[in-house]
């Protein structure tokens, strides 16, 4: 009687079984058949998509620091994370070990939600899907796959391996489970993964108190490490917020003494002719000169030299340099010589 009442739970699942998996398998699908993404030298790379989360990336910011900073290991773990994905998606649709698979469902929407949760244009869109990912791992391992899964017809073949105690942890089946227990466990973990929610929900996006805020709707750009030499202007900048799927596209840069008067600017044709040699990037996301501007695209970060007549010798005193996208947002920073 708990059997049958378990492997119906299970068929209640099916439809988040498919659409679940295929969003998981759908990322290798994507990535190899329909175009190839995991190619560093084309353009659509998903290690520059994964850049894109360093930011405000929530716990795990140092380990993708360290990937941006180093390309080889960041392609490999672009492969490994696409495969697995692959894999997780295909055996979650097939209810193929499906307990083992829905851990792995939890643990990529964690990664999804720490470290893109605070992306999202119009919705809070990888919020969302990191949130709803990790309740979904959780429900499909306390329930495992119904009767149209690899798990049932190995159960109902009653092959050996499916009397071990680790096949209903692993696959399917009655979870081993005292009565009093489970409902602790369903208990506990729906508040744990409440508690995860609300608390990204307000880190994000400010959702249970505070101003509500979006960091992918307007560009920003952080501009640090400015030193200004006999030589020139030497500074970092970041960019840290603003739709991931565009450029911050910089049409101004000037620099102005303590009066307010330029020194020096750079118009957008200027911009876009930049000599590329004079902007050293920093991760696999790169600012570059574009068509029309200088492009710094979301998440990187480049040491920008500006060594030209007009910074030489400059006297003694407080300067500001100011950059301008096209939006009409601007940053300042004041360097002093």
């Amino acid at each position: 009687m708990n059997m049958k009442i378990k492997n119906d739970v299970g068929l209640m699942t099916l439809s988040l079984r498919l659409v679940v998996g295929w969003t998981y398998f759908s990322a290798l699908y994507r990535r190899t058949i329909l175009t190839d993404k995991l190619d560093p030298e084309i353009s659509g790379y998903i290690g520059e998509k994964f850049n894109h989360f360093l930011p405000h990336a929530l716990g795990i910011k140092p380990i993708i620091q360290y990937l941006v900073e180093n390309p080889d290991l960041l392609w490999w773990a672009m492969v490994i994370f696409t495969v697995v994905e692959g894999i997780v998606g295909l055996m979650i649709m097939l209810g193929a070990f499906t307990r083992l698979m829905s851990v792995g469902v939890f643990g990529l929407a964690m990664g999804i939600l720490l470290g893109s949760g605070w992306i999202g244009t119009t919705c809070l869109d990888e919020w969302q899907i990191g949130v709803l990912g990790i309740a979904t791992g959780f429900v499909l391992f306390l329930t495992g796959s119904g009767k149209y899964s690899v798990d049932h017809y190995l159960l109902q073949h009653n092959y050996a391996f499916t009397k071990k105690k680790w096949f209903p942890w692993l696959a399917s089946g009655e979870l081993p489970v005292r009565a009093l227990i489970y409902p602790k466990l369903v208990l506990g973990g729906s508040l744990f993964i409440l508690a995860i929610t609300l608390m990204t929900n307000q880190v994000f996006h400010g959702g249970l108190w505070g101003p509500l805020h979006n960091k992918s709707v307007k560009p920003k750009l952080e501009i640090s490490a400015g030193e200004l030499t006999d030589k020139g202007l030497v500074f970092d900048v970041f960019r840290t917020e603003g739709v991931d799927v565009y450029g911050a596209w910089i049409i101004g840069m000037e620099v102005e003494d303590s009066a307010g008067n330029e020194v020096f600017g750079l118009s957008n044709e200027a911009l876009a002719a930049m000599d590329p040699a004079s902007i050293a990037n920093h991760y696999i996301a790169k600012v570059k000169p574009g068509k029309h501007s200088l492009v710094v695209p979301l998440g990187a970060k480049a040491t920008i030299n500006l060594m030209v007549p007009e910074l030489k010798n400059l006297a003694g005193g407080t300067y500001t340099l100011k950059i301008t996208d096209i939006s009409g947002a601007s940053w300042e920073y004041q360097v002093k010589k």
